[in-house]
């Protein structure tokens, strides 16, 4: 017997949480859709984004380290992916909507830079002019205009629900767009993305840190988010050594915050009186978080990461030639905005030439960057 959708919207009704975010009640979309026989709203939007070019030129833009130094370096796609399965085990054990998590953990990064975060800090300066740039706010663009895959509308046509996902995501810089209540909180759905992208590039920014021999063990030892940690398994004890206890540790820093978490908002869906998704849009506190003592573990881990990784010779090298080559593609672009593609150009029409180019840039894989360079002189 086929599962339809009708089927997969009774059974979420049936198993998730009072809380939790249901498919078949979705705010919808900006153009209406036919509801598919088999899939639900959320489902389909995560396959639009999967199948979306955003998507895929993830596998070659940079996390923190250039990816062709090392085979197994994460890239923005690895560790969009790995914020996927982290996400997806956080709603599953809260008994949240698993598809809706799924698609907002897919499309969170979707509108980052080439070059890591070091390409987000330039186009910001570059753009200051026209009120700079933030990756969320880039990322709704993607999804809303730049993504052309249908002739009925512009983007993907996203569920309110993934594309609030997308603004409410917590960076330095909120996001105000339009249609969205900044006063509400996210759907729990979205908050889980929220963590569990700081589990991900936490645990996993120490994995590359090690690999790459910017970080050692010796490093970590001394760091009070380490020593909680020894004893969890034998393998990341002092005695241990080699790839063996550097996976033992990345296992055992995800495991233990994701449980953290799990046991925090369970413990605070409680204590705040949770009791439906009107009540998570109302809470006056976020309901997805760490406890007191694991936030202070995770600041702690933070801090390790800013003054040994990321601010590391190496990486401040990677930042400096990303500057060039970015810089150097925006003002020819502004000499002659002939140096986009056709799709791009036509954009002027109602857009400002500045905002266009960052547009391009900002779709950039780190190759790709590369070779624009080297053909406008660079």
């Amino acid at each position: 017997m086929v599962l339809s959708r009708v089927d997969i919207e009774r059974h979420e009704q049936q198993t998730l949480a009072p809380y939790a975010t249901l498919s078949g009640l979705s705010r919808g979309r900006v153009y209406p859709l036919d509801e598919h026989q088999l899939r639900t709203s959320f489902q389909r939007d995560r396959d639009r984004i999967i199948h979306s070019a955003a998507f895929r030129r993830l596998e070659y833009k940079t996390q923190v380290f250039i990816p062709h130094e090392k085979d197994h370096f994460r890239t923005r796609l690895t560790h969009t992916i790995e914020v996927a399965q982290i996400a997806r085990t956080l709603a599953r054990s809260l008994r949240l909507n698993e598809d809706l998590t799924e698609a907002v953990a897919l499309v969170h990064d979707l509108g980052h830079t080439p070059f890591g975060h070091a390409g987000e800090d330039i186009l910001d300066e570059l753009l200051a002019d026209r009120g700079g740039f933030n990756h969320n706010r880039q990322s709704l663009r993607v999804v809303d205009i730049l993504e052309q895959r249908y002739p009925d509308h512009p983007g993907l046509n996203l569920t309110y629900e993934v594309r609030e996902g997308i603004v409410k995501h917590e960076t330095s810089t909120p996001v105000d767009a339009p249609g969205f209540d900044s006063d509400q909180q996210p759907t729990l759905e979205a908050a889980l993305v929220d963590i569990a992208d700081e589990i991900a590039y936490n645990s996993h920014d120490i994995d590359d840190g090690l690999s790459a021999g910017i970080i050692s063990f010796e490093d970590l030892r001394d760091s009070d988010f380490f020593k909680s940690l020894v004893g969890c398994v034998p393998s990341v004890g002092k005695d241990a050594t080699g790839d063996y206890q550097r996976y033992a540790l990345v296992r055992v820093l995800v495991d233990r915050m994701a449980t953290d978490v799990i046991n925090e908002t369970s413990s605070r869906i409680e204590r705040f009186g949770i009791s439906d998704l009107d009540s998570v849009r109302r809470s006056p506190e976020k309901v997805c978080a760490y406890s007191e003592g694991m936030a202070t573990l995770v600041y702690q881990l933070k801090d390790f990461l800013r003054g040994r990784l990321y601010n590391h010779a190496r990486l401040v090298t990677m930042s400096e030639r990303a500057r060039d080559i970015l810089t150097t593609i925006f003002r020819a672009i502004l000499h002659d905005p002939a140096l986009m593609p056709q799709r791009f150009r036509k954009m002027l029409d109602g857009e400002r030439l500045e905002i266009v180019a960052a547009d391009y840039i900002a779709g950039m894989t780190d190759r790709y960057a590369e070779k624009v360079y080297g053909e406008v002189g660079g």
